[in-house]
């Protein structure tokens, strides 16, 4: 393994970075107003090991359960800002880490400047001893960043995440890590080999997002943390598989096997052609998630679309309308999750809205018409 070359930056206690040991982090999956099942799920990872716990904060009733939360642990806390930047001085005061996103920072406020509503991040997390996280996701972009180099989405996300660097170091605040993530490995090593030659001193937190289901969510993030933490890239990890949420602890079991494995030369070879046939891309679920059925959702569309294994046909699951409908455009079938109903998408089209008992049979019907159009065959007819 190459040594990391990173600088070191304080979380709290915890310290990522140059020769400190890579952390292994994850998020709760519940809504967070709902105080009894967030403190569970804190319960679950902290019994797992978690170094770090997220927590996704969207309106000022999730900052009044965050107090309610925070006097219950000494964990060390990440909070993500989703797109509502405004109630960063809230939750600073709470929590270790702050994450925005900078694709979420044009929603609100569209008379402000990108480094009007920065300044205002990093002042809060600055008074409060916080660290901050970049985090740039392949379905949410800023949509500046998105049409200047509409040829390579990479590197929309590379320049996006220097260009957010370069506006942190400008206003003189150094404790900030960056995440590239993507539901595609190849991808989120390539994002973050291009990001780490660039930006060698920025801590990197690695992590394929929407990874799916165990096993193959499980292989999915391995292809790439293999490949970049050997190359001296990543300093902490998060795992994201689609899983019930008393078994969100399996992702800081997965992260440390990983981790272990890396470090003593046990590298697992992956089938030539691992990624040739069905690919279905899920979301880890967080407190966006409206409905828990998601994650049974996720689970039949793998059950019902076994019969199509050999045909190359991207499906992304999401459980939620804030990335659920930019991170379905790329898949071929795209379902996002509301309360009560499922959104399906065939790329960027949008087909309709269906209960969650329709929305299998109207996807099959979805699947066997793109393996008629493309191959010449019957979906229903597949051995």
């Amino acid at each position: 393994m190459k040594p990391r070359q990173t600088r070191k930056i304080h979380i709290g206690s915890l310290v990522i970075g140059g020769d400190s040991p890579i952390a292994v982090q994850s998020m709760a999956a519940t809504q967070t107003r709902d105080i009894a099942a967030t403190r569970r799920q804190i319960e679950v990872l902290e019994k797992a090991g978690a170094d770090v716990i997220r927590i996704a904060i969207d309106s000022e009733a999730d900052v009044e359960a965050l107090k309610e939360l925070r006097r219950n642990t000494d964990s060390v806390l990440s909070v993500d800002l989703q797109e509502n930047y405004k109630i960063a001085p809230l939750v600073a005061p709470l929590v270790n880490k702050i994450r925005y996103n900078p694709g979420h920072l044009f929603h609100l406020e569209k008379h402000k400047t990108i480094p009007e509503k920065v300044r205002f991040i990093v002042d809060s997390a600055r008074e409060n001893h916080c660290a901050i996280r970049i985090g740039v996701n392949c379905g949410s972009v800023d949509p500046d960043y998105k049409e200047k180099y509409k040829d390579d989405p990479i590197e929309a996300m590379v320049r996006c995440a220097a260009d957010h660097c370069k506006l942190l170091d400008e206003m003189g605040f150094a404790d900030y890590c960056v995440s590239l993530k993507d539901s595609d490995s190849a991808k989120v090593v390539e994002a973050n080999k291009r990001f780490s030659a660039e930006r060698p001193d920025v801590p990197l937190h690695l992590g394929v997002t929407e990874a799916g289901l165990p096993p193959e969510g499980i292989i999915k993030t391995r292809i790439a943390f293999e490949q970049l933490i050997s190359a001296g890239i990543g300093d902490t990890i998060r795992v994201s598989l689609t899983l019930p949420n008393e078994e969100k602890g399996k992702e800081i079991e997965v992260g440390r096997e990983i981790l272990k494995d890396i470090d003593e030369g046990r590298f697992r070879s992956v089938p030539e052609n691992f990624m040739e046939g069905m690919n279905i891309i899920s979301c880890p679920s967080c407190s966006r998630v409206e409905n828990n059925k998601f994650v049974e959702l996720a689970q039949d569309v793998r059950k019902m679309t076994r019969y199509a294994g050999k045909y190359k046909l991207t499906i992304a699951v999401m459980g939620c309308r804030v990335n659920g409908p930019g991170e379905t455009d790329d898949a071929d079938l795209g379902l996002w999750c509301g309360p009560s109903r499922v959104n399906l998408k065939k790329g960027t089209q949008t087909l309709g809205s269906y209960s969650y008992e329709e929305i299998i049979e109207r996807l099959k019907l979805e699947v066997d018409r793109i393996i008629a159009e493309r191959y010449g065959a019957v979906g229903m007819n597949c051995p």
